[in-house]
């Protein structure tokens, strides 16, 4: 496990995964500070925004899809309802198992974990939601800066953000889905011209006052302007409002996850099942995420924790000493925060030493891979339940 001790009296404990929660520190407080008028507008206007009919109404022939896509369809839904399926790919597989099986709990029908006729009826009253949408890439949204995130911490301490590193790797974190998914529906799609300038890296100044020069991201199959296939994710409406802080909003645009989300009164998290369920104050399950919890190094703890604080866009500090995996060599370093950063977007405190719950730089390794004993998300996943919960959220880890 990685431990880490803090000076701060706020000192999340967030060490199981490297992170100092004093930086960026959010105490969930009731206090709203006014967003300014030109970023609450680019939030209002979002070209990529969602845009689907009410209730029953039908759907408009522009917006179908050009083919059926039950499962994507299926995902869709299940991903706007908070019942996430990780990766929207259209696959039936592990995470869609349990988005799912969390659907079918929250709708008193037999916990198949299978998309049968009765789930299938259930659903059915969102069958006006297409599987997919078209979008034009905003010049705003594909204008990066992208850089290759270094492999060596002590290179991205030197990093001003870890950001995306290609504008196809933003679309796919937008959209919920992997590059591989977008490439797919835009077979057809021109790529990106060759002829295309490279941007010039401009060197950023460390802590330190040393320069370090990023290097450009690789080439994007996808360009601004472009017209795109997209799974049609939604629930993507920004209350500018409701956000205390520019950069967070900011995120949640950029992830594509809106302001409206249920309160999580408790948050049950489940070893063998790999599943987080969210449930409010009348005890009703009102979200599912597949989760990546713990290793035969770094065990999930069980018991009953609680929330001692969210921090979002948080940095990240690395402590080799307190990594099983570390290298030898390696010194400690404090990365910057972004998408791409180890602890991804948000960072949700647990009273549980070391441990937290927060996103991450690989989402299609969710439920598939270990983690350092803390309890890992998508970005999309982990931004929308650090809405939902506050210092009164009861977490208990389950066998």
């Amino acid at each position: 496990m990685r431990k880490i001790l803090f000076a701060s009296p706020f000192a999340l404990a967030v060490a199981a995964c490297g992170l100092n929660g004093t930086d960026h520190a959010d105490k969930q407080s009731d206090a709203k500070s006014a967003t300014s008028q030109a970023t609450s507008q680019a939030a209002a206007e979002d070209p990529l925004l969602s845009h689907d009919p009410t209730g029953n109404a039908p759907l408009d022939p522009v917006l179908a899809d050009d083919k059926p896509r039950p499962e994507m369809q299926a995902q869709v839904v299940l991903d706007r309802l908070g019942f996430t399926p990780g990766v929207v790919d259209g696959a039936i597989g592990m995470s869609t198992h349990n988005a799912l099986r969390g659907f079918q709990l929250a709708n008193d029908l037999e916990d198949t974990g299978e998309l049968d006729d009765a789930t299938r009826r259930a659903l059915g009253q969102w069958s006006n939601i297409p599987a997919t949408r078209v979008v034009t890439i905003p010049s705003e949204f594909a204008a990066g800066p992208f850089f290759v995130i270094p492999k060596d911490p002590q290179d991205e301490a030197k990093m001003s953000v870890l950001g995306y590193e290609s504008l196809d790797e933003k679309l796919a974190e937008r959209f919920h889905t992997t590059v591989a998914v977008l490439k797919e529906l835009n077979a057809n799609a021109a790529p990106m011209p060759s002829t295309s300038p490279t941007p010039t890296p401009t060197p950023s100044e460390t802590a330190s006052g040393a320069t370090f020069t990023p290097q450009p991201g690789p080439p994007s199959y996808f360009h601004a302007g472009q017209q795109i296939r997209v799974p049609n994710v939604g629930a993507d409406r920004i209350d500018p409002g409701l956000v205390t802080d520019s950069a967070w909003l900011a995120t949640l645009q950029m992830l594509g996850v809106g302001t409206v989300q249920p309160k999580a009164d408790k948050i049950v998290v489940d070893k063998s099942a790999g599943t987080l369920f969210a449930y409010d104050s009348a005890g009703k399950l009102v979200a599912a995420f597949t989760a990546t919890m713990g290793s035969t190094h770094d065990p999930l703890p069980l018991g009953d924790w609680k929330i001692l604080g969210v921090s979002k866009n948080p940095p990240f500090h690395y402590n080799p000493a307190l990594f099983w995996d570390a290298k030898a060599g390696d010194e400690k370093a404090k990365l910057p925060p972004g998408p791409n950063g180890p602890v991804g977007v948000a960072w949700i405190d647990l009273s549980k030493e070391h441990y937290g719950i927060h996103g991450t730089p690989h989402p299609e390794t969710i439920g598939r891979a270990e983690s350092h004993g803390c309890v890992r998300l998508t970005n999309w996943d982990v931004a929308r339940l650090s809405q939902m919960v506050s210092g009164s959220t009861k977490v208990s880890f389950v066998a």
